[in-house]
């Protein structure tokens, strides 16, 4: 069987993925599986691809190329050094790279390839993907909108009927698209978006501001000269990625210019909420697709089953926000966002050499943590308002920062509780953990302190909180995060296993050897479940009990391993679920 890759040809990266052991996997070479797409020519006359590009960039910013993706299907000519280029031409070169890639991760030759696009590209644009796959060696099977790709990954082995709305930021495009998924296919109901807005024009945002600062208040201008503004993106870059996960960005460029023979150095610190305003309008415009793409489709917010985000610049906070206050749930990010296409293509990949089965692994938080600050809740003064700084799904590992901030002047302490739970009132979450911590004297009203919360693969969640101003810390750690049991709902149940093992040594010696491993909980039942458990309170007593009752049958029906009498079971809890909402 000739083996087909799949590839994500992004804005900003690039991935190839294939079906290995009947799942699908990012081909990797000594590095995350994630290809920088840039090109570039070194001082040799060498092409460079990928990272060593990208490294060039600010050094030497007229013999690399960036973000070619928004200039396919135009004639437009790409200068580098003393040569120019079609775009299809320069992306053949990223091309080239993730063939190589493949057929060294697999060792074998590979020569087709499914390769996927925004779904708002034109035909032209299509036909210029098209060519640069058949300019790198490769023969094109499919081109795959991304949406369909990032829907695939994740509902690729679901058989029940889903509405999937896919949010699809990346560097240098924007797409939303509403697809149906019934019995194995997969139905694009409305597509909308711009082929011109991503993250590429955020990070100019924020170069607009920093070379703003430095004309005001360095007294230095830096518009004209290509080196200072190229390393000027860089920065913009990597603090917008910072933001993504921490209130507060520091930037930091030395000698960026000299002023009457003295160097001149660039520190500037930005923080989120500056960010995010920056590039309100932006997202706005991206929601106002949102609402057209669920116009087209002839659907209220309702009827979406799912939210998926998709593209690297959904790792902006805002964005979940935004839309989780416009259709009420949280959007769905447990698949890298970055490669959830390329995971979709070669799944898409696999059905096209033959392959029935496919699936993507993943390594998610099945909670939310936070902590409890002063706000509102339901429109009204609360003391205990949950503030969540990693939401459950989130892929694994994963690290979130907030900022807080002191109530009067000369606070002594604050105490940090830490709370597990999707409830808006933390009192209503399980609380996992309280600190106390200690603050400078005399510190006035509003003094900052940042929050930072570390999850890891094994469910230990390292907690540290900073007083900004003067570095002050302290340290905790919880070493089982992932556990639903308080401190004393774990004695008691140790004390009942306890109990009930001893009795079975003395009636039964020798049976637990000859035990089958109980079956895990798949991925999908066990989300149901944690939604059902979430809306128990909301329903009425008849509701209530019918739901606890069908909760009950399908964690028996898993434990003893009919997986599909309980999917049977998950509908009818679905159906009531449906009414209640």
């Amino acid at each position: 069987m000739e083996p087909i890759v799949g590839i994500d040809l992004g804005t900003t990266n690039s991935e190839v993925a294939f079906i290995i052991d009947g799942n699908a996997e990012i081909l990797k070479d000594r590095d995350d599986g994630i290809l920088p797409s840039c090109v570039g020519i070194d001082d040799d006359g060498k092409i460079i691809v990928g990272a060593e590009a990208r490294n060039q960039a600010v050094i030497a910013p007229d013999s690399t190329v960036l973000s070619v993706k928004r200039l396919m299907g135009t004639d437009q000519k790409i200068h580098m050094k003393d040569s120019s280029y079609l775009p299809q031409e320069i992306s053949a070169f990223i091309l080239k790279e993730l063939k190589e890639r493949a057929e060294k991760a697999l060792g074998k030759p590979i020569s087709k390839a499914i390769i996927t696009a925004p779904a708002y590209f034109t035909d032209a644009q299509r036909h210029a993907t098209r060519e640069a796959g058949e300019i790198a060696g490769l023969n094109v099977v499919r081109i795959i909108n991304e949406p369909t790709a990032a829907a695939l990954a994740y509902e690729s082995a679901s058989s029940e009927t889903q509405r999937i709305l896919i949010y699809d930021l990346g560097g240098g495009t924007f797409d939303v698209s509403i697809v149906k998924i019934e019995e194995g296919v997969v139905e694009v109901l409305s597509s909308t978006g711009d082929n011109h807005l991503g993250g590429d024009d955020f990070d100019q945002k924020i170069v607009a501001r920093l070379a703003e600062y430095v004309e005001k208040e360095l007294k230095l201008s830096v518009t004209k000269q290509p080196l200072v503004m190229a390393r000027l993106k860089r920065a913009a870059e990597k603090a917008k990625m910072t933001l993504s996960g921490s209130p507060y960005s520091k930037i930091e460029e030395d000698h960026i210019g000299k002023k009457t023979w003295k160097d001149i150095h660039l520190s500037y610190e930005l923080s989120r909420l500056d960010f995010e305003e920056m590039i309100e309008d932006e997202l706005e415009r991206t929601m106002d697709s949102v609402s057209k793409a669920l116009r087209d489709a002839s659907l209220l917010p309702s009827a979406i089953n799912k939210i998926i985000l998709v593209g690297g610049s959904t790792r902006i906070p805002r964005i979940s926000e935004m839309l989780e206050e416009k259709f009420g749930r949280l959007p769905h990010s447990e698949i890298d966002p970055d490669l959830c296409v390329a995971l979709g293509a070669a799944i898409q990949a696999g059905r096209e050499m033959g392959l029935d089965s496919t699936s993507v692994l993943l390594d998610i938080t099945p909670y939310t943590f936070g902590t409890s600050a002063i706000g509102e809740v339901d429109g009204a003064p609360c003391m205990t308002r949950f503030v969540p700084l990693i939401r459950r799904n989130t892929k694994l590992p994963t690290a979130k920062s907030e900022a807080f901030y002191t109530l009067y002047d000369s606070q002594e302490a604050v105490e940090i509780k830490v709370c597990q739970g999707e409830k808006p009132d933390a009192l209503d979450n399980i609380r996992i953990g309280k600190y106390k911590f200690k603050l400078s004297p005399r510190s006035p009203e509003g003094s900052v302190i940042v929050l930072n919360f570390d999850l890891d693969l094994n469910g230990i969640l390292k907690i540290e909180a900073i007083e900004k101003a003067s570095g002050r810390k302290i340290n905790a750690v919880i070493e089982n995060a992932f556990s639903t049991f308080t401190d004393q709902e774990m004695f008691d149940s140790k004390k009942r296993i306890n109990a009930l093992w001893g009795e079975k040594a003395e009636s039964d010696e020798g049976a637990a050897a000859d035990e089958t491993p109980k079956e895990t909980m798949p991925p999908d039942l066990a989300e149901a479940l944690a939604k059902a458990e979430s809306q128990l309170d909301s329903a009425s007593g008849e509701d209530r009990d019918e739901m606890v009752n069908l909760m009950e049958d399908i964690r028996d029906a898993v434990a003893d391993s009919r997986v599909d009498d309980a999917r049977e079971l998950l509908k009818e809890l679905e159906e009531i679920l449906f009414y209640l909402g």
